[in-house]
């Protein structure tokens, strides 16, 4: 397997680590918890490692009833707590979809969507001054009314301290606030950016449909920080692949859709900067060809390293490839040396959702093959 040059440097630093990728944490559902789903991670000064998830009650589905809690280690991801809720249910059906961020000044920041009916779901933004202890009053970031898709783990804020929310937007076919006939799966996304650390919020000028006939449009959107200051994003499609834009003024402006290099299902994919280096680390379900794949499934789970912003993913591996297994919604979040990764990780016996798992990688065992 060809190493990027920065990983050829960073193995060739690290030949006592052992390679692992291990499993740290399943949480299967029950009949108290039949959804334990996606969630995000931070970081404290005391070097805990946070991490708060969805967890339903009373149903499944998306638009069953849930809150967010958390969980925490103390050994860089090995072993975790019993969950605690930080958020509890205030809306009409539930608050998920949670992102953890730390801002420039050192707060630690909070967003989820508040989630009221098929019309009705818009992302929210706390602050904690400390460590998550606390949280302040949840603030609406977006004050356009309609349903607002906020994923988990997708706000960043960039070296310049602007805060990004890309967001999919789907309109209402409908009045009915109690009927999935009400709304539209043709996303369009649009984006979100604040100078203030959230408390001012301005739309990006550029929003953007799909331009070819498609079911799904532009949903779930995501966005990185290139190395030059530039901005990738990008979006889930029926399209046999992600989509991307590109942003060169911050993301007030994006370029048109595109298809990226990532073959892939409709499902989400995920891309961060791996720390000290120009590469981005994506986690998505390659349906390439590289790796057997069911069509139409979210399988296999395959990592993926580029070092041209995003054009190019030549190196790869398979993280999670059994066959009956259903991969998505991953958080990404890097430790000194690991990189934890929280996903679904479902199949036809438990839900495509229900089951959370928590897997600590080491960099070393992702470039050696």
């Amino acid at each position: 397997m060809k190493l990027l040059p920065f990983l050829t440097a960073f193995a060739l630093a690290l030949p006592a680590l052992a390679a692992e990728s291990v499993i740290t944490l399943n949480l299967d559902p029950s009949p108290e918890f039949p959804r334990n789903s996606e969630g995000s991670f931070a970081t404290l000064a005391s070097g805990r490692i946070l991490f708060i998830y969805s967890q339903f009650y009373g149903g499944a589905a998306d638009e069953s009833p849930a809150r967010l809690v958390r969980i925490h280690s103390d050994d860089g991801g090995r072993t975790w707590t019993q969950p605690e809720t930080v958020v509890e249910n205030t809306a009409g059906n539930n608050v998920m979809s949670v992102s953890l961020l730390r801002l420039a000044s050192g707060k630690l920041a909070i967003f989820y969507c508040l989630k009221n009916s098929w019309i009705d779901c818009r992302p929210h933004m706390s602050v904690s001054t400390d460590e998550g202890e606390t949280w302040s009053e949840p603030k609406l970031i977006q004050q356009a009314p309609g349903y607002f898709v906020l994923n988990n783990d997708r706000v960043i804020q960039t070296s310049k301290g602007r805060l990004i929310v890309p967001l999919a937007f789907h309109r209402s076919r409908g009045s009915d606030p109690h009927s999935s006939k009400s709304w539209d799966s043709r996303a369009i996304t649009t984006w979100l950016h604040s100078d203030d650390e959230g408390e001012t919020w301005t739309e990006a000028a550029s929003w953007w449909a799909m331009p070819v006939r498609s079911n799904s449009g532009l949903q779930e959107p995501g966005v990185v920080e290139l190395a030059d200051g530039s901005l990738l994003s990008w979006s889930r499609t029926d399209q046999d692949g992600q989509w991307g834009f590109r942003s060169t003024d911050g993301g007030h402006t994006w370029s048109p859709p595109e298809p990226t290099e990532m073959k892939s299902p409709n499902g989400p994919a995920s891309i961060k900067r791996l720390p000290g280096s120009d590469d981005l680390l994506a986690l998505y379900n390659d349906h390439s060809g590289q790796f057997p794949f069911p069509p139409n499934k979210r399988n296999p789970l395959v990592a993926a390293i580029s070092s041209d912003g995003g054009k190019t993913w030549p190196l790869r591996k398979a993280v999670e490839d059994d066959p009956e297994g259903l991969y998505h919604y991953t958080a990404i979040h890097f430790t000194d040396d690991a990189i934890l990764l929280a996903y679904c990780a479902g199949d036809s016996k438990v839900g495509a959702l229900n089951r959370l798992r928590i897997r600590r990688i080491s960099l070393d065992w992702l470039i050696r093959g």
